[in-house]
């Protein structure tokens, strides 16, 4: 039960598009992730994910929409619904996940990652 300094852990994280575990409880893993670009559209058949902006803001994309996610909001995408974070600059993000999740869902290219490292 040690706490966690965010600031500190995210100064160690040096890769965009790279999630790192910071914590685990329940079955879910809390993740530390620094952002820059566009990502892949992209949907967890099983996973719903939550996105916690920490610094900056990024756009989650849609289909058929976007929504902008500013520093101390959340967004919670439910499973099934295929979205592609964007950040036009840097921005670093908390997400919560079950353990399961892969990065880039159901599609696997340059950027899928089956195992995380901790930070």
């Amino acid at each position: 039960m040690d706490k966690v300094d965010m600031a500190e852990k995210f100064g160690k994280i040096s890769e965009y598009w790279k999630p790192y575990i910071v914590a685990e409880l329940n079955g879910q893993h809390v993740k530390l992730d620094k952002i820059l670009g566009e990502f892949v559209f992209h949907h967890h058949e099983n996973e719903d994910e939550m996105f916690l902006v920490v610094k900056g803001r990024f756009r989650m994309e849609f289909r058929d929409r976007h929504e902008w996610i500013e520093e101390g909001e959340f967004l919670v995408v439910p499973r099934g619904v295929e979205h592609r974070p964007v950040a036009d600059q840097e921005c670093w993000i908390m997400l919560f996940e079950p353990a399961s999740t892969l990065n880039t869902g159901n599609v696997v290219n340059h950027r899928t990652l089956t195992e995380l490292e901790r930070v």
